[in-house]
């Protein structure tokens, strides 16, 4: 027979532009995962009206597991529910792995997105170190995080990313990019990923095919070490800087400029008209090639 005085709530509403962010990664061919303290139901709901997990997406979810047969039964049915998504509790996820670690990341691996709940800080850096383990060789595994729960899972990821909000900036200041808002995300990755992923792959180029031919005369000798000990007249020279004079190569080259300037100019142009002639000639073999194919397959039909 209590009187009801009051009720309080707290609202913890979605940052902005959450589920274009989303939608973006999705697009851009990144799986995401959710790993939260949050119970199942609130995880689920937040999961869902953040785009993490789509309208027409199956859902299955994996709670109360205790012993192996259990387990194992809940791997198979979800095994046969290709394509669905995956909300599993922090503690069915750690007695599945301990009884069948490789077979449950192998499964959910392919799962578009998973939802992981009541899960403690020690166990998002446990899943974050088995994508490591059990990934795709051409992946690489990104943890975000906004709050001191998550700074082991951003430390453990290849990229941490942390956000500064309201819970501080112990995520921010473990993790190697810091951002003030979750939908700046899209941004830091599709352009200054993308830049710094084909600038450092540029460079690359740059510095070990182009740079070696440059490099190569540090290692260069004009007589071998024996011949050099056994003249030590070869020294002398060295003293009257009669080698590579500055002066002499830049007179020699200025002559032969001026003198071949124009069978420079001549036989570049060559080089190209023949160049070009290459390219069109190739280009009507693979014209005719194609149309002789298709002519061949539409009389045999």
């Amino acid at each position: 027979d209590m009187e009801l005085l009051g009720v309080t709530g707290v609202e913890d509403k979605l940052q902005l532009d959450v589920r274009q962010t989303l939608e973006s990664l999705h697009n851009g061919g990144i799986k995401i995962w959710m790993l939260t303290g949050d119970k199942l139901e609130t995880a689920t709901c937040i999961a869902k009206s953040s785009k993490l997990i789509r309208r027409n997406d199956d859902i299955y979810i994996i709670q109360q597991v205790a012993t192996r047969e259990e387990c194992l039964q809940e791997l198979n049915i979800f095994k046969r529910k290709i394509g669905a998504c995956l909300v599993i509790t922090g503690d069915a996820l750690q007695i599945c792995l301990s009884f069948y670690e490789k077979d449950l990341m192998e499964s959910i691996i392919e799962s578009p997105s998973v939802v992981v709940c009541r899960c403690s800080p020690t166990q998002k850096a446990i899943v974050v170190d088995l994508l490591k383990k059990y990934r795709n060789r051409k992946v690489r595994v990104c943890a975000i995080g906004d709050g001191g729960n998550d700074v082991s899972m951003i430390q453990s990821a290849y990229v941490g990313i942390g956000i500064v909000g309201k819970k501080g900036k112990q995520a921010s200041l473990a993790a190697a990019f810091s951002i003030n808002q979750f939908s700046y995300l899209t941004r830091l990755l599709f352009v200054h990923g993308r830049d710094s992923y084909k600038r450092f792959l540029l460079v690359d180029y740059g510095t070990v095919y182009t740079m070696f031919p440059v490099c190569s005369p540090v290692l260069d000798q004009d007589v071998p070490a024996d011949i050099a000990l056994l003249y030590p007249e070869l020294y002398k020279e060295l003293a009257k800087g009669r080698i590579y004079q500055g002066s002499v190569i830049m007179y020699v080259g200025l002559i032969l400029f001026d003198a071949d300037f124009i069978h420079v100019v001549s036989i570049t142009f060559t080089a190209l008209i023949l160049t070009e002639l290459l390219m069109v000639a190739l280009a009507v073999r693979i014209i005719v090639f194609f149309e002789t194919k298709i002519s061949i397959e539409l009389t045999s039909e």
